[in-house]
């Protein structure tokens, strides 16, 4: 290979060579180990550290050699020999054999369904998952999203403490079992997302600090470590790589990035705007969705041109969960804080406008919070009554169905599944599953006891957990804690089946009466209807109709605002009145 040469993170197989590459500025020297030999890499002035071999079989395994002697895997390994200390694998994604091409639907179609891959199935496998994918395409579902699935240590957690984030993780199967889920999906018809994680990586496994500690920023922590230098070359492309790598070798159709409000860069572009900018460039004429979690609610990465989305596709919408939930629950402690006031208002806001919070001031930090949002169309905020972050932070995993009554829960789930923003459902509430989601990990020796306590400290400020019962929560690092997590499809298939057929009904309306109306949608699109008391009132100006929301969400019965058009879902008597927890939908198409 030619010095100078633009390097790539991860090996590079092509039809008779495989290139090795490593970023180490930290080390004078550096080997690669393959075959049973240590072979001297070439260094450039950069940092960068090559190799270039004969090509070899893949599911051969290799690793690197520091200057000191320690063996470490690659941190842009395809996959492992084993777990994150150990060897890597050589792996080609062109010997795969595709049958299905990406569905390309429209973003405004989506309907999505997270999943945990180790708890949707009794195997908790990719190849079990791809067996339902049928269910949840004939339950109205158009995307499902998996939350992470790059290697971390041990075998059980939610993903998001991944080290290896080019690695599948093992318990859930090889990378070819991924690529099999993926099309089985396409070959429902389903989009398939995934959850990323750039802003940190877990606390064991990661050997990046050894041999590169310019990796990191040594002035700035992140709540879950070390904070990373996005402002480095080497550092930049081991991100942007990433997010193509899973696009192109796994045919995704989307990404989730995960918390980025902690991924600092002061760059131009930032990296955030780069990733969005390479993926574009990358697949130009294909439907990709880039989504975002963001707790600042900040809109730059979202807009629009002309109708395209040069970035960011969505953001998830955590003020519509916050206000929902605290009118189901009347919780008020932690993040709900800032929505324990006025919780009708904040919703009816979050539904006209996107977020509740555009720029006011957060009771809870007490600084301002959110940037004016109105101006973005509906389908670019992503809603959900709870997802695995809103069930499994709480002490002991409850989903809504827990907390509150049904006719609450139908009340929100209606909203959520009719609105003009895109719906988010956890995976086993279209049926009212009734076991938690905990927070679950595989951590050993001082670790586990630090997660362990951890937990447990977090939650003691709260009233719940006054009296010392802090240590009544299970055990993250328990298999137990895990295996109590994993959904019931007996439920599903028995109990739960009322509730599906609700979901399904309800999804049928949306994709009848609501979804052929919001491509093309602009900005301000939503108005908020005076209403009082518990009532919310909505109006929204889709693509060739109006879409009108009145909800009574309080006990008895209440007034609520005339509503244009026929009635698409909800009561169909009543006139301007409804009953306690009643939701009704209508629809005007212009010029009836």
């Amino acid at each position: 290979m030619t010095a100078g040469r633009r390097q790539h993170w991860g090996p590079v197989i092509d039809a008779d060579t495989v290139r090795f590459a490593l970023w180490a500025p930290a080390q004078t020297r550096l080997k690669l180990r393959n075959g049973g030999r240590d072979l001297d890499m070439a260094r450039q002035g950069d940092g960068w550290f090559h190799c270039t071999l004969p090509r070899a079989e893949t599911g051969e395994a290799y690793s690197f050699v520091l200057d000191d002697g320690t063996v470490v895997p690659d941190p842009a390994a395809r996959a492992q020999m084993d777990d994150v200390h150990g060897l890597s694998r050589l792996i080609d994604a062109a010997d795969y054999r595709w049958r299905h091409d990406r569905p390309g639907r429209p973003w405004e179609e989506a309907v999505i369904y997270e999943l945990h891959i180790g708890t949707f199935t009794p195997d908790g496998t990719f190849a079990a998952a791809a067996t339902r994918m049928g269910d949840l395409a004939d339950l109205g579902v158009t995307a499902v999203e998996i939350m992470p699935v790059a290697q971390f240590a041990g075998n059980r957690g939610w993903g998001y403490d991944g080290v290896l984030p080019y690695a599948v993780h093992p318990a859930y199967g090889t990378p070819d079992d991924l690529r099999t889920l993926v099309d089985a999906a396409h070959g429902a018809g389903l989009m398939v997302l995934l959850d990323v994680v750039y802003n940190h990586f877990g606390p064991e496994g990661n050997y990046l600090n050894l041999y590169a500690p310019d990796f990191f920023d040594a002035s700035r922590q992140t709540p879950w470590g070390a904070a990373i230098a996005y402002d480095r070359g080497p550092v930049r492309r081991f991100f942007v790589e990433n997010a193509l790598y899973w696009l192109r070798d796994f045919r995704l159709d989307g990404l989730r990035l995960d918390a980025i409000d902690h991924v600092q860069d002061r760059s131009d572009p930032e990296i955030l705007v780069e990733i969005a900018q390479q993926v574009r460039r990358a697949f130009p004429d294909d439907a990709i969705h880039l989504t975002t979690e963001d707790n600042r609610n900040v809109t730059h990465l979202h807009a629009r041109e002309d109708g395209r989305v040069p970035l960011y596709t969505a953001e998830w919408n955590d003020d519509w969960h916050n206000a929902a939930h605290v009118i189901a629950t009347g919780e008020g402690e932690g993040y709900y804080a800032d929505f324990a006031d006025t919780p009708h208002a904040h919703l009816a806001r979050a539904l006209a406008e996107g977020f509740a919070y555009q720029g006011q001031t957060s009771p809870q930090t007490g600084r301002p919070r959110g940037a004016p949002s109105a101006h973005l169309p509906p389908a670019a905020f992503v809603d959900f009554l709870q997802n695995h972050d809103q069930i499994g932070n709480r002490a002991f995993g409850e989903r809504i169905d827990a907390l509150a009554p049904q006719p609450v829960v139908r009340a929100l789930r209606t909203i959520l599944l009719l609105s003009p923003h895109i719906p988010l459902m956890f995976m086993g509430e279209e049926y009212g599953e009734t076991r938690p989601f905990l927070f679950f990990t595989d951590f050993h020796g001082d670790l586990a006891d630090a997660v362990r306590q951890g937990r447990r400290r977090e939650f003691a400020g709260f009233a719940a957990f006054a009296d010392g019962a802090v240590s009544a929560i299970p055990d993250p690092n328990a298999a137990e804690t895990f295996a109590a997590s994993r959904i019931d499809w007996a439920q599903r298939d028995g109990a739960g089946q009322d509730r599906l057929e609700e979901t399904r009904r309800l999804l049928r309306v949306r994709r009848r009466e609501v979804v052929p109306h919001l491509a093309g949608v602009d900005g301000h699109a939503g108005r908020i209807v005076a209403a009082e008391g518990d009532v919310i009132a909505v109006d929204w100006q889709l693509r060739g109709a109006t879409l009108s929301l009145r909800a009574h969400l309080g006990d008895g019965q209440a007034t609520v605002p005339a509503a244009p058009g026929r009635v698409i879902s909800g009561p169909v008597g009543g006139g301007s009145s409804l009953g306690a927890w009643q939701v009704r939908f209508t629809k005007l198409e212009d010029g009836a």
